[in-house]
């Protein structure tokens, strides 16, 4: 749980846990996340990079588990999954990947076993 610090209008600013903990740091504009914002597990570690544009997840954003393997990596237009994205088991390895059109999977996407094997291939139809 964030503690209630208030955010400025503008310029750096950090979320706390409630046992005062650093939980996420960036910067501010016109009281919204804006720009580059790095997240933190209670325990230290790294949780997630990426970008903010007024508020909204916007840019490219990478996630990882609090034992610091990879948990996901995709990019945000206005919000929503865009491009290409990539999620990965608790081992690591690759579990899936494809595209995202406006927050839509769309085309092939490749499903892997936790050995990294290749399962399954799905295509997805754009939204019309």
């Amino acid at each position: 749980m964030k503690s209630a610090r208030a955010m400025p209008l503008n310029g750096p600013h950090q979320e706390l846990f409630a046992d005062g903990s650093l939980s996420g740091e960036g910067q501010v504009k016109d009281g919204k996340r804006h720009g580059k914002w790095i997240w933190y597990y209670k325990n230290g570690g790294l949780k997630a990079v990426g970008t903010y544009t007024h508020g909204e997840l916007d840019g490219y954003w990478e996630w990882w588990r609090e034992d610091g393997k990879p948990l996901q990596t995709g990019s945000f237009h206005c919000g929503q999954q865009v491009g290409p994205w990539k999620r990965y088991y608790e081992n690591g390895q690759l579990w899936d990947e494809g595209v995202y059109e406006s927050g839509r999977k769309v085309g092939e996407w490749r499903v892997y076993d936790k050995s990294g094997e290749l399962q399954q291939t799905r295509v997805f139809k754009p939204k019309k």
